[in-house]
């Protein structure tokens, strides 16, 4: 008999210590922006749905105009979770809930998510700024309390 219960799978990316720890805008780096919009055009091309959740709508702002500034060739349809159409997109940037159900979940925010559990992939980020550090293994604490799948990874290369 075959369950429809699954565990998410958890995969973090561990961050290089001479990556630039530049904050883009409300404490996150830059790093982790442009390898979460790598990731988001890699996994939009394998035909996954998408939500990057992020601590602040300011984040969210930021990474929906870095996913608008990419290469025409690389075009990722998205929106902000309080955009009228964001149910259409493949990809919904926000920081709540989002507005219907995605495969894979971003996780940009300080901790995991209630509704972490709805997804069947989790991507989050090990920076190697201390603090933040702190706060990955928080969460990879949390992840393996709920009993998900984990994995640690090291960061693809950037372009």
């Amino acid at each position: 008999m075959t369950s429809l219960y699954f565990m998410p799978q958890v995969t973090f990316y561990l961050l290089p210590d001479e990556a630039s720890p530049t904050q883009i805008c409300d404490g996150l780096s830059h790093v982790v922006a442009v390898l979460a919009c790598q990731l988001t055009t890699e996994r939009f091309r394998q035909n996954q749905t998408l939500f990057l959740l992020t601590q602040t709508q300011v984040q969210a702002e930021q990474l929906d105009e870095m996913l608008w500034q990419q290469d025409p060739h690389s075009f990722v349809p998205h929106g902000l979770s309080d955009e009228a159409t964001v149910t259409q997109a493949p990809v919904e940037i926000g920081t709540g809930m989002p507005k219907r159900s995605r495969q894979v979940l971003i996780n940009l925010a300080d901790g995991i998510p209630a509704f972490a559990g709805r997804f069947a992939q989790i991507i989050d980020f090990v920076p190697a700024d201390e603090i933040q550090k702190q706060q990955a293994r928080e969460r990879y604490k949390q992840y393996r309390a709920l009993g998900f799948t984990l994995e640690t990874v090291p960061a693809p290369q950037l372009p």
